[in-house]
């Protein structure tokens, strides 16, 4: 009998320490991805222009529709059939909803820095090696008590090492083509590190995604981490190149990540029910059929960007249709309330978004 009770003892403490009470939340972005595919699917002007997309039957087939709402569930089922249902989604502008990048460069490192840090460095303006000198909400939650050695990040782009300061951060990061280090790799991870040092891309600045994903997911669940960023990149690379067509079907694959990473952390009793998806992008595009390749200073449309988020607390409003305003450099700040905690640092930080906190159920 008391070998009985030990051992039932044992399992009670054991799902106790498992369990999570403060919240946890994935803050995930997609590189350069436009809101206009976001919210009203694939664009017919680039879709069905040969310089774009030279198989444009195929890519009729499996993104085309007549209506808005028919050709987004087409390119991102779970985000318009799930998290459309649970969560909100803001950015539509055909409604006057409005998210935004406030600095001026509207290009990747300025545009993360912005989301990260809650601050509008003039002097952060270009993508190149730099480690950044603003402190950022991922180190930041690493010093408090609650996520104190609980935070990682991973990027496809290999500048994230400079955006989130390493090796001066606090925080673990997997970035561009780098393997994975534990002292106790799984098989897969084993197997993703070959692929990196095999592939003859691994000189590349930005890693496949894919790769990205399978990194995270597996230290997701070997070390439980309660904050979890993941950057992905491929959606602006293929844009860059002019590929419509890939920019779409990684689009499409982006959507399959989030429907697996939830699922992933709806079966762990660690996740379940407690954790947060905060989901955006660096920058826009060109909003013409000659600019959407590229983005910047000069490309009207490159500050329009678009978040979507689900998970506890946050209120399911589905598409936000009210007219409202969202700036990027807001998001680090609502990320802290979000999880009970204040962003206070060495530089300033934008105040927290009234029309997201407003939309929450969190008093």
């Amino acid at each position: 009998m008391k070998r009985l009770l030990t051992f039932l003892l044992f399992v009670a403490n054991t799902s106790f320490c498992q369990t999570s009470e403060t919240p946890n939340i994935f803050i995930i972005t997609t590189d350069g991805f436009r809101w206009q595919e976001v919210f009203t699917g694939a664009d017919s002007s680039i879709l069905f222009n040969t310089k774009y997309v030279t198989d444009t039957a195929t890519f009729r087939y499996l993104y085309w529709a007549n209506t808005a709402e028919e050709r987004r569930q087409k390119l991102m089922p779970f985000l318009w059939n799930f998290v459309a249902q649970k969560g909100q989604l803001w950015g539509n502008r055909n409604y006057d909803n409005d998210v935004s990048v406030v600095n001026p460069y509207k290009i990747s490192y300025p545009g993360y820095n912005e989301i990260l840090t809650g601050y509008n460095d003039w002097f952060v303006s270009l993508n190149r090696k730099r480690l950044n000198p603003n402190s950022n909400i991922l180190d930041y939650l690493n010093s408090t008590s609650q996520y104190k050695n609980r935070v990682a990040a991973f990027g496809s782009w290999k500048l994230f090492d400079y955006i989130l300061n390493q090796p001066h951060g606090t925080i673990p990061i997997n970035c561009g083509y780098e393997p994975s280090y534990d002292d106790s790799l799984t098989t897969t991870e084993q197997a993703t590190n070959y692929i990196e040092a095999s592939s003859d891309d691994n000189k590349d600045a930005t890693r496949r995604d894919m790769l990205t994903f399978t990194l995270a997911t597996e230290y997701v669940k070997k070390k439980h981490p309660k904050v979890v960023y993941i950057g992905f990149g491929e959606t602006d690379e293929f844009a860059h190149h002019g590929r419509y067509d890939m920019y779409l079907n990684q689009a499409n694959m982006f959507d399959k990540f989030l429907a697996e990473l939830w699922n992933l952390v709806q079966s762990d009793k660690f996740y379940k029910n407690n954790t947060l998806f905060f989901i955006t992008t660096d920058h826009g595009r060109g909003n013409t059929p000659s600019t959407w390749v590229t983005h910047g200073f000069w490309a009207k449309g490159s500050k329009e960007t678009w978040l979507a988020e689900f998970g506890p607390n946050i209120k399911p409003l589905g598409e936000m249709k009210e007219k409202d305003t969202v700036h990027s450099i807001q998001f680090s700040q609502t990320i802290a309330a979000y999880l009970g905690e204040y962003f206070k640092t060495d530089h300033s930080v934008a105040n927290a978004s009234e029309p997201l906190l407003s939309a929450t159920d969190k008093k």
